[in-house]
């Protein structure tokens, strides 16, 4: 883990992100997954991938969900650290500042994302990755039952990560887990 904090570190300092940024000190490391599964293609047409048993227990969720008449839909899942630096770039070089992208992305090394565990949901008829998504059946079936199949929330409003309100972000975390 020591080498991969380097690694981390080291790309910290390339995108100009301080070693004291509160998001830093509020958003543990996090270790890229090893073990990918497919989960098939997102709202989007691409692949995407996430450790095995939370592609496991994402089709349960999405099955159940589904019978209900409720759809969930993938909008990302797995993202590398490589894919993550590649994002903040890309926002760095639209004139962005590092602040301003902390508060909607976490910082490569730090995302859920990495871990193969994070999920990020959309509806049909919804626009991804937007706050609006709360107001959407998909959400509030999400609220009441994603607990059951081990995920949560993880940035609700006013969270301590300095990550703003993200309804569409939902973790795998197995001790969550409270019936399957």
């Amino acid at each position: 883990m020591s080498d991969y904090i380097a690694r981390i570190t080291s790309l910290h300092a390339a995108l100009g992100i301080p070693t004291d940024h509160t998001q830093l000190k509020a958003l543990p490391p996090c270790q890229e997954a090893t073990l990918l599964v497919p989960l098939g293609l997102d709202a989007f047409g691409r692949d995407q991938f996430a450790e095995p048993a939370t592609a496991d227990a994402w089709r349960t969720m999405q099955a159940a969900a589904l019978a209900e008449g409720v759809v969930l839909q993938l909008a990302s899942a797995f993202r590398s650290v490589d894919y993550q630096v590649g994002l903040i770039q890309r926002k760095l070089a639209q004139g962005q500042t590092i602040d301003a992208i902390l508060q909607v992305s976490a910082a490569p090394g730090h995302s859920e994302h990495h871990t193969g565990r994070a999920l990020d949901i959309t509806t049909p008829n919804s626009e991804a990755l937007e706050e609006s998504f709360e107001n959407t059946a998909a959400f509030t079936w999400l609220v009441q039952h994603a607990q059951q199949f081990g995920f949560q929330l993880s940035y609700p409003r006013n969270n301590p990560t300095g990550i703003v309100y993200e309804p569409w972000h939902w973790c795998y975390t197995p001790t969550a887990t409270t019936t399957l």
